[in-house]
């Protein structure tokens, strides 16, 4: 199958990136040997703007685009996160490829208010919407006729390389990366944890205390070092909702310490996450498994297999090529054994 993948690839960065649900998406259509173009709007608009001014490069990005659907001719497109391409330009494009089908995916979180227009305005001209929420939470859009996936955050095994699970020399026994202040509060949590576990662990908390975030390499290196993490989301409580933090961890065999209220003990086996209900409970949970290695490794192993059979981007990426053209699905899919074929609910 011919696929156009639109998504920003981070190419300006020059190597200091950000670990990519887009890129992983199509690592995974690839090794599935479908033939990927990706279309990274962001980069296309600042390539083609005057002086690199991205901004002033939206309407030639638009322009690009069609030439691209035009030449590449492909079967399914998927359009990713951003404002840069309008829908008048996907409309135009499906009434020149009628046989086309054109999705949305969307793993920004629900509790950023834009983010629901977002996925509104795509559901006006998408047939489906892939979103990183819970099933349960996608019911507010059923308003929009669109079909609505959930959709997890895969890991891949040429990114998350190390298992940590099977390491006991680690200089690091908690991390935690960050990089974002909005619609949270969790640094509350953060300087908690560092208030009274500070004297009886090593707590590694890149962007918070004035510390900057790490990127690219020095974000591997920082995960290579670690036996535990803290997975704190801006905002917790959204149904199987979690930033792609979570899959980097446990893909990486670093034991997740994580919110009880997304409800993942529904769809994660037991002993893998750690899940917690309040400070209290995180800061015993972490001493429990700090004085406890061999059972901090156990379960890391369990989380680290459990998402490299399951959630990985091969999986990840034929689910969504089954889904968007309706197709049987063709694995068990863990996380959507409660969806059924057109989007709906069982």
């Amino acid at each position: 199958m011919r696929v156009l993948h639109i998504a920003y690839q981070q190419l300006r960065r020059y190597g200091k990136t950000r670990v990519s649900w887009a890129q992983k998406l199509s690592y995974g259509l690839i090794k599935n040997d479908h033939y990927v173009l990706d279309f990274s709007d962001r980069d296309i608009a600042a390539f083609e703007a005057p002086f690199g001014i991205r901004d002033l490069g939206h309407k030639k990005a638009n322009k690009r685009l069609l030439e691209t659907v035009e030449a590449a001719e492909p079967d399914l497109i998927i359009i990713g996160h951003g404002n840069i391409i309008t829908n008048e330009t996907l409309a135009e494009i499906k009434k020149r490829n009628p046989n086309a089908v054109l999705v949305h995916c969307n793993l920004d979180p629900l509790f950023v208010p834009e983010n629901d227009a977002k996925i509104r305005y795509r559901a006006e001209v998408c047939e489906a919407v892939f979103v990183s929420t819970g099933r349960k939470e996608l019911e507010r859009f059923k308003d929009t006729g669109v079909r609505l996936y959930h959709i997890p955050n895969p890991v891949d095994p040429s990114i998350e390389v190390y298992d940590n699970s099977q390491r006991t020399d680690l200089p690091v026994d908690l991390v935690f990366c960050s990089n974002s202040n909005d619609y949270t509060r969790r640094q509350e949590i953060v300087e908690e944890v560092k208030m009274r576990l500070g004297n009886e662990l090593v707590f590694k908390a890149h962007g918070s205390f004035g510390t900057p975030p790490v990127w690219g390499r020095d974000y591997d290196k920082a995960l290579s070092q670690s036996r535990m993490a803290l997975n704190l989301n801006r905002q917790e409580g959204d149904y199987w909702y979690s930033s792609e933090r979570m899959a980097q961890l446990a893909g990486n065999g670093i034991l997740p310490f994580t919110h009880e209220a997304a409800r993942f003990d529904e769809l994660l086996p037991p002993e893998t996450l750690v899940y917690f209900s309040d400070t209290d409970d995180l800061i015993n949970k972490i001493r429990e498994f700090h004085h406890d290695d061999a059972k901090r490794r156990h379960w890391a192993a369990r989380a680290r297999e459990f998402f490299h059979r399951e959630m990985n981007t091969r999986l990840f990426s034929q689910y969504i090529v089954e889904a968007s053209l309706m197709q049987p699905f063709s694995h068990d899919y863990v996380w959507a054994r409660d969806i059924n074929l057109d989007g709906s609910m069982k």
